[in-house]
């Protein structure tokens, strides 16, 4: 099967990214089954608009900003689809053999988190974007950037019962 130089050159992006991007959508969804599948979807979307992509130097920007939609899609309609109920579900983990229990502790806090704030974190703090690419990310202001981090860090602090700065 012969594949067209910007096939390849895709998939040279997926091999060298992948790792770092499932890491973020992990982050994003806060299960590495749910991650996988946001990542695929966000690859797909990408492969679809390869060509389009004039800016090779945006390319996670372009998969991340993917992500955070189809994310936030995905919860819109589990949303809809949720119903309360009086028994509480059993809760599963799935965190790997050998992580600190701080690290646990931070990845369940960040599970609880509501979505925009979950995104607003893992964007600033993990994947290190300034306010103003947190913003054109999530399609929202530098100042709702600034006041949904400030929130969410006083929400970690408070699961984590560490004291304020």
């Amino acid at each position: 099967m012969q594949t067209t130089g910007w096939e390849d050159e895709f998939r040279e992006y997926v091999t060298a990214r992948g790792p770092a991007l499932l890491r973020t959508a992990h982050q994003l969804t806060g299960h590495p089954l749910d991650a996988e599948d946001l990542l695929q979807s966000a690859l797909t979307k990408t492969y679809q608009a390869w060509e389009r992509i004039e800016d090779r130097g945006a390319l996670d920007g372009y998969v991340r900003r993917a992500m955070v939609n189809i994310n936030i899609s995905q919860w819109r309609r589990r949303k809809l689809e949720e119903y309360p109920s009086d028994e509480l579900p059993e809760q599963v983990s799935c965190e790997p053999a050998g992580t600190s229990e701080v690290h646990e502790a931070l990845e369940q806090a960040l599970r609880e988190l509501p979505e925009r704030m979950r995104a607003a974190i893992v964007l600033r703090y993990y994947e290190d974007m300034t306010e103003p690419e947190i913003a054109k990310t999530l399609g929202i202001s530098v100042g709702t950037v600034k006041s949904t981090v400030s929130r969410a860090m006083a929400k970690l602090r408070t699961a984590l019962e560490l004291p304020a700065p």
